[in-house]
């Protein structure tokens, strides 16, 4: 799929002011820019962000902090749908409150004013903006990221991903034939998963892979994402991250 921008518009709702001005922040670049024409034009992958965008501005939530979530090397779409599916929900629970009040009111029932209490969603956009500005926010790393992945296409964006569930499939494995975290095997695993992060995202030192390593056990949802290759898997690799790291 190839878009021309006022086709990518057309197609998404969205003005084709708007896509300047999104790849002007950085929120969302053309996938060709036609060097003889100027002529900006849209794929799939552009399509994939267009979709990740809308939920997050369907939540509230400003565009300069929606660039800094996606960007982020450490961005996990799964798990950030799941949440916008909650937050959505939430959302949709409080305008069917709003609907039913207004039935009420042209019956001439009494309304209640806590209809339009909406510190419940806010609260817990509020978590979520933090939460994931804290994992994925504003640093070295991911400036460097956002630099070194600018031009990553679909493709090379899912060859990054089989390359990293590859080697978290190698720990699990590791953790299957008994090995200890300790162990040469695991330790080289730990320095080839380093090295992966370093290639594909930013330079990942072993302060910032001690973190990492810790958060894929104390996020449940990362652990449940690295679990995925076996149970255990996400326990493993931290320990051996710790061990690496000492």
């Amino acid at each position: 799929m190839k878009m021309h921008i006022k086709e990518f518009a057309e197609f998404t709702g969205v003005s084709v002011r708007t896509l300047h001005y999104y790849d002007e922040i950085n929120l969302l670049k053309p996938s060709f820019v036609d060097e003889q024409n100027g002529y900006r034009y849209y794929d799939e992958s552009s399509l994939m962000r267009m979709q990740e965008i809308l939920f997050y501005r369907e939540l509230d939530f400003p565009l300069r902090e929606i660039e800094e979530i996606l960007s982020s090397p450490e961005y996990d779409k799964l798990l950030a749908l799941k949440e916008q599916k909650r937050l959505l929900t939430l959302k949709r629970e409080r305008l069917e409150r709003l609907i039913n009040a207004l039935d009420g009111a042209m019956k001439g029932e009494e309304l209640s004013m806590n209809v339009f209490d909406n510190s419940e969603f806010e609260a817990q956009r509020e978590q979520y903006s933090k939460e994931a500005k804290a994992k994925w926010g504003d640093t070295a790393a991911y400036k460097e990221s956002a630099q070194k992945t600018a031009g990553y296409t679909s493709q090379k964006w899912a060859d990054v991903s089989a390359e990293m569930n590859s080697i978290m499939s190698e720990f699990s494995q590791c953790r299957k034939d008994g090995l200890t975290a300790d162990s040469d095997k695991a330790q080289a695993l730990v320095k080839k998963w380093q090295d992966c992060i370093t290639k594909n995202h930013y330079t990942c030192t072993k302060e910032i892979l001690a973190g990492l390593g810790e958060m894929y056990i104390a996020d449940e949802r990362f652990k449940k994402n690295i679990d995925r290759h076996g149970d255990g898997t996400a326990q493993f690799m931290s320990e051996a991250i710790k061990e690496y790291c000492r």
